[in-house]
C-alpha cells in the first residue's frame, strides 16, 4: 500500500504534475492526429490511387505515343507513296495532253497540209523542171534587162526571139517561149502596179519589172507622165522625195534620202545629168567597219539599202550619151493602145457607171490582197517548216500559224472565187463602152502621129484625158447604150479635130482630117488597104514581081 512520504511530496507533485501535463500533450496531439488523419487518410488514398492511375495512364501513354510515332512512320510513308503516286499522276496527264494535243496537232497537220499536197507537189515538179533550165531563163532574162528598155514591143520581140533561137542552138538549156515578166516577177505584185496606175499592156508591164528589178538606177523616157504618176503612187507611203535639177537644195535632199533610205523621184531631166549624182549612179560605196559608205557632194554619207532612185523624162525621143547610157537602164514608157483603151474604158465607165467602176476597182483591191495574202502564208508557214527544230508538233508557231493559214485560206479562196465570177461579170458589163474608149484611143495616136508631120506637134496626154471627159458629160444623153456609145464618139470625134485644127498649120488639116477618118474606118474593118495605099502613093509600083495584071489592056 502506498504511504506518503512528507519529503518526497513537492517533487511527486511536480512529476505528476508535469507527467500529466505531458499526457494531456500526448492526449491532445493524439487526438489532432487523429482529426488530421481522419481527414487526410482518404485524401492519401486518393493520392496513391491518383498515382497508381497516373502510373497506368502514362504506361498508356507512352503505349499510345509509341503507337502514335508507328502510325505517323506509316502515314509519312503513306505521304511520300501519295507524293510520288500524285506525281506520277500529273507526268501521266501532261502526258495525256501533251499527246493529245500531238494527236490535234497531228490531225490539224494532216489537215492543213493534204490539201496542200498535190499543189505542191506539181510545185515541186515545176520548179525542178524550171531549175534545169534555168541557165537559158537567167541568160535571156539578164540580157532583156540590160539592153531591151529602150526599144518599142516589136524590136524587143525581135530580139527575144533571135535571142531564144541562138540559145536554142547553143543547146542551152532554156524554156520554150519564155515569158519574162513571169520569170521576174509575181502575178501578185503586177496587179499591184496596176492599181497603182501602171498600165495593163505588155510594154508596161515589161517595163514595170525593169524598172523594179534592174541593177542599175532606171532612166525612164516619159512623155506622157504614166512612169511619174505610177512612181508616185507606188512609193507614196514610203516618203517618196520628188526633186528636179532647178531646185536649190536637191543635194540636200539627195543626201538625207541616202541616209534615211528613202525613194527619190529625179523629174524632168535633159539630155545631160548633173555631175554630182554620178556617185549614185556609179554606186561607188566603200566599206569601212562593216558600214557602207558613199562619197556624195564631197563627203563619205553612210548609205541606207533601202534608197531607191528613180530618173524621168519628158523627151519624146532623147539621145543619151554612152557614159548615161551604161551607168543607167534607159526605160521607154512608150504608150500603147490597148493600155490607153483600159485607162479611157475605166473613165467613161466612172462617169456613167460609177457604182460599177467603184466595184470594179474594190473587186481588183480585193483580188489582189487576197492574193498577196495566200503568198504570204505560204511563205511564212515555209519558213517555219524550215526553221523548226524537233519534232513539228511541239511547235507552238507552227501550228497557229498553221490554223489561221488554213481558216484565211479557206475565206480567202471562197473570196477569190465569187470576186473573179463577178469580175468576169463586171468586164461584161463594162465592155459595153469599149467601142467608145477604142474611138478615143484611135483618136489620140492620130494626133501622135502628126509629130511626123511637123516635130512641132506635141499632144499631152492629160489634156487629152481632159477632152475625152468633157465629150463624156457633154454628148446628149440616151437609156440606150449603143446609142449613148454612138452620140460619144460623134461629139468626141468632132471634138478632137476642131480642137487640134486650132493648132495645126492649114495645109496640114486636109492631111489630118483624112488620116483620123482612115484610122476609124481601119478599126472598123471598112478601109481597102489596096485603095487607100494607091490614094497614098499613086500609081508608083514598088514591087513589079507583086503586082497584079492589068485587067484591061
Amino acid at each position: 500500500m502506498y504511504t506518503k512520504n512528507p519529503e518526497l511530496e513537492p517533487d511527486k507533485v511536480a512529476v505528476v504534475s508535469l507527467a500529466c501535463k505531458s499526457l494531456m500533450q500526448w492526449i491532445m496531439a493524439i487526438e489532432n492526429y487523429g482529426k488530421v488523419y481522419r481527414i487526410v487518410a482518404p485524401k492519401q488514398e486518393k493520392l496513391d490511387n491518383a498515382m497508381r492511375s497516373l502510373e497506368e495512364k502514362q504506361a498508356a501513354l507512352a503505349a499510345a505515343k509509341k503507337k502514335l510515332e508507328e502510325l505517323q512512320a506509316v502515314i509519312e510513308e503513306l505521304y511520300r507513296q501519295l507524293s510520288e503516286k500524285t506525281e506520277l499522276l500529273n507526268e501521266l496527264r501532261a502526258k495525256e495532253e501533251r499527246l493529245r494535243k500531238q494527236l490535234e496537232r497531228a490531225i490539224i497537220l494532216v489537215e492543213s497540209l493534204s490539201g496542200e499536197r498535190e499543189r505542191w507537189i506539181e510545185t515541186v515538179a515545176q520548179l525542178d523542171l524550171s531549175f534545169e533550165k534555168l541557165p537559158g531563163d537567167c541568160l535571156l532574162s539578164i540580157a532583156f534587162m540590160s539592153y531591151l528598155g529602150a526599144f518599142d514591143t516589136k524590136y524587143r520581140e525581135e530580139l527575144v526571139t533571135k535571142w531564144s533561137l541562138l540559145i536554142k542552138e547553143l543547146l542551152i538549156p532554156a524554156t520554150a517561149e519564155l515569158k519574162i515578166t513571169n520569170f521576174l516577177c509575181d502575178a501578185v505584185s503586177i496587179r499591184e502596179w496596176n492599181i497603182q496606175g501602171l498600165p495593163a499592156d505588155d510594154l508596161s508591164t515589161e517595163n514595170g519589172v525593169i524598172v523594179t528589178q534592174g541593177s542599175r538606177w532606171p532612166l525612164i523616157i516619159d512623155p506622157q507622165m504614166q512612169a511619174n504618176n505610177w512612181i508616185k503612187n507606188m512609193e507614196e507611203r514610203n516618203q517618196l522625195l520628188i526633186i528636179d535639177f532647178g531646185m536649190m537644195d536637191y543635194l540636200k535632199q539627195l543626201e538625207r534620202a541616202l541616209k534615211e533610205g528613202l525613194p527619190v523621184l529625179l523629174q524632168n531631166v535633159g539630155e545631160y545629168l548633173d555631175q554630182a549624182i554620178n556617185p549614185i549612179l556609179r554606186r561607188s560605196f566603200t566599206i569601212q567597219s562593216g558600214e557602207k559608205l558613199l562619197k556624195f557632194n564631197d563627203k563619205y554619207i553612210s548609205y541606207n539599202d533601202q534608197f531607191r532612185f528613180y530618173i524621168t523624162t519628158k523627151i519624146a525621143n532623147p539621145h543619151y550619151p554612152p557614159e548615161i547610157s551604161s551607168k543607167t537602164t534607159i526605160v521607154n514608157f512608150a504608150l500603147k493602145q490597148d493600155g490607153l483603151e483600159a485607162q479611157l474604158l475605166g473613165i467613161i465607165v466612172r462617169k456613167e457607171k460609177p457604182a460599177l467602176e467603184e466595184q470594179k476597182d474594190e473587186l481588183v483591191l480585193t483580188i489582189a490582197r487576197n492574193k498577196r495574202t495566200l503568198i504570204d502564208l505560204d511563205n511564212e508557214i515555209l519558213r517555219l517548216l524550215n526553221e523548226s527544230r524537233g519534232s513539228l508538233l511541239d511547235d507552238d508557231e507552227l501550228f497557229s500559224t498553221l490554223q489561221k493559214s488554213r481558216q484565211t485560206s479557206v475565206l480567202v479562196k471562197e473570196s477569190l472565187s465569187i470576186a473573179e465570177v463577178t469580175e468576169v461579170e463586171i468586164d461584161a458589163a463594162r465592155q459595153e463602152y469599149k467601142p467608145a474608149s477604142e474611138r478615143a484611143a484611135i483618136l489620140f495616136f492620130v494626133l501622135m502621129d502628126m509629130s511626123k508631120i511637123d516635130p512641132m506637134y506635141v499632144f499631152s496626154l492629160a489634156a487629152y484625158i481632159l477632152l475625152f471627159t468633157q465629150s463624156i458629160e457633154r454628148s446628149p444623153r440616151n437609156q440606150l447604150v449603143h446609142e449613148r456609145i454612138q452620140n460619144i464618139n460623134e461629139y468626141h470625134t468632132y471634138s478632137v479635130y476642131r480642137n487640134t485644127c486650132r493648132g495645126l498649120f492649114e495645109r496640114h488639116k486636109l492631111l489630118f482630117s483624112i488620116h483620123m477618118t482612115a484610122k476609124i474606118l481601119a478599126n472598123a474593118g471598112k478601109l481597102v488597104e489596096e485603095e487607100y495605099d494607091f490614094i497614098l502613093k499613086g500609081g508608083i509600083v514598088l514591087d513589079k514581081q507583086g503586082q497584079a495584071p492589068n485587067p484591061a489592056p
